[in-house]
């Protein structure tokens, strides 16, 4: 992976810049459209960090950033939490966790709600990821939220996909989901302390190796720093997809782009309050209702 040449005493002082164009972004502000349409975005490799709740996702990102900042690279991380249900916001425990990374002049953090996005990645994702990109990182790094099909679909915005398991998921191996076999580059066992670590390790090994030969299988203990050499030496090595996995990444994005565009008159707050005044009504029916939506949607 070839970081950008680009002096990091100028990207540092353009982080209030850059820290105000993302929200510009995010909340679709005047000039949202223009910025985004006038973006130059550089050739920084997008490493996507995804995994079941619990797995240690955020304490491995806080261990690869050291790791990175070591070696005097800028990072930028771009964390996709839940969204309440109830007030549409952003949860941010896991940030607890990357506290001491938020002094270093090298390391810029955003936090993104997945704002209801059935997958954990919103159309926002793609946006904010490609300001990021713009502003010259050697590495960004995004991890999600880790439900639903947020795991394949970070294969849509990621040139590396690394998929984050524990030793408990063992029960689980054998019917994993195909399509997480299919989108990790290299998969992490973290937590591999814990009983079974190494039986799991070498059953998802040869599980793996049914399909492929080089997907790498690592051992980590992200709180003890264990195995992050390994796996940033697993980063360098992975050779970057060919134009077939460009032209796929690009038609996901702009599908996912596509989709927001399509919904973005739609409020989910209202939504609600619509909905719950006409399921008084006992002859209610939702696809009627949704028709009713499509249609005032389309004519607005």
């Amino acid at each position: 992976m070839e970081p950008s040449n680009q002096d990091n005493s100028i990207l540092i002082q353009d982080f209030k810049k850059l820290a105000r164009n993302l929200t510009i972004v995010e909340n679709d502000l005047l000039g949202s459209d223009d910025l985004l349409k006038d973006l130059k975005t550089l050739n920084t490799p997008v490493i996507g960090i995804t995994g079941p709740p619990g797995a240690g996702k955020s304490t491995l990102v806080n261990a690869m950033i050291n790791n990175l900042s070591a070696q005097g690279k800028t990072i930028a991380v771009l964390a996709i939490d839940p969204t309440s249900p109830f007030n549409l916001g952003s949860l941010l425990g896991d940030r607890v966790r990357m506290a001491e990374q938020f002094t270093k002049p090298n390391v810029f953090i955003r936090s993104l709600a997945t704002r209801g996005s059935l997958g954990g990645l919103s159309g926002k994702t793609i946006e904010m990821c490609d300001v990021l990109k713009s502003a010259g990182f050697d590495y960004i790094l995004v991890e999600t939220v880790g439900v639903g099909q947020s795991e394949v679909e970070i294969a849509g915005l990621a040139d590396i996909s690394v998929v984050v398991l524990v030793p408990e998921a063992g029960d689980e191996i054998q019917s994993m989901k195909s399509g997480l076999m299919e989108i990790a580059d290299i998969f992490v066992v973290n937590k591999s302390d814990r009983d079974g670590a190494d039986t799991f390790a070498n059953n998802l090994k040869k599980l793996v190796h049914q399909r492929t030969d080089y997907i790498p299988v690592i051992n980590t203990i992200a709180d003890k720093l264990s195995g992050i050499d390994e796996l940033m030496e697993a980063l360098e090595n992975h050779r970057f997809k060919d134009n077939s996995r460009r032209s796929f990444l690009l038609a996901e994005k702009a599908w996912k782009l596509i989709q927001q565009e399509k919904m973005k008159n739609i409020s989910k707050i209202k939504l609600q309050e619509e909905i719950i005044l006409a399921s008084l009504d006992p002859a209610f029916n939702l696809y009627r209702f949704v028709e009713k939506i499509l249609l005032n949607t389309k004519n607005s």
